[in-house]
Parts: structure tokens; C-alpha cells; sequence
């Protein structure tokens, strides 16, 4: 099957179960839940939703366990809007992305505090030793 085929079913998948989420699945623990991301194998047999969730770890493993509960569900409603002969398994991952881009968040500000840091300790500074370093020769001298 070719690539942009299998990234045309990952793509509907992720609307198909971004949908059901949103309008037919009831469960309470179900978190304010975003699907990321869907990767399919290249013989379309398995599929790897990847979503986030908003909120603290309890939300996270409430909405987990709510996603593993609904699968066959999903499962369902994926192989029925696809019309294949095989509907791909469906693994749900927790996507890592907020919480990187939080610590990149962080560790930037730390590096601009430190800038910050050496901008000051720098701005009342003075060179060590001569302020032109290089000798200059004079200009009848012959070049050596």
C-alpha cells in the first residue's frame, strides 16, 4: 500500500475517533481529551492514536482507562466509516509533547536569566590589558 494512502486512513481515523470522543462516547472519566496524532503500519493492520489530555496524572489515568474501555467501540466505528476488509487495531498513547514543551519553556527561561546575568556583570566591565591588543606597524615599516 502506498505511503500517502496509509497517511489518507491515519488522517480519518484521527477525525473518525476525534468525533466519536467528542459526540458518542459517554464515559465520565473521559478527560477534555485532543487526539494528536494517528500512525498507522504500512499494512494497515495497527494504529497508534496518540492524544493529550487537560488536566493533573488523575485526569490523565481516569481518561486512559476510559480510552482502553472504549476501544472496541472505536474500533467499530473506524472499521464501519473506512469500508476496509481489515480494521486496524487501535492503541492509545499519552503524547509527551506538552510537558517537553514545558520544560523547553523552562530551561529557555533559564537561559535568559543567565544572559541576563552576564549582560550585567558585563556592562561595567573593561578589557584586560591593551585596548587594541594587535600591534599595529607603522606604515613605512616593511611588512616582516
Amino acid at each position: 500500500m502506498s505511503a500517502a494512502r496509509v497517511r489518507k486512513i491515519a488522517d480519518r481515523i484521527k477525525v473518525i475517533v476525534a468525533e466519536m470522543l467528542e459526540r458518542r462516547i459517554k464515559d465520565p472519566r473521559l478527560g477534555f481529551v485532543t487526539v494528536t496524532d494517528v500512525r498507522v503500519t504500512g499494512d494497515t493492520q495497527h494504529a497508534t492514536i496518540f492524544y493529550t489530555v487537560f488536566g493533573d496524572d488523575d485526569e490523565r489515568a481516569a481518561t486512559a482507562s476510559a480510552l482502553e474501555s472504549a476501544k472496541g467501540v472505536l474500533r467499530s466505528e473506524v472499521g464501519r466509516q473506512l469500508g476496509m476488509r481489515h480494521t486496524p487495531t487501535l492503541e492509545f498513547i499519552l503524547d509527551a509533547l506538552p510537558e517537553n514543551a514545558a520544560h523547553i519553556e523552562e530551561l529557555l527561561a533559564q537561559a535568559r536569566e543567565s544572559d541576563a546575568e552576564v549582560a550585567r556583570a558585563a556592562a561595567g566591565a573593561a578589557y584586560a590589558g591593551d585596548p587594541d591588543p594587535y600591534k599595529a606597524r607603522d606604515e613605512d615599516e616593511p611588512p616582516s
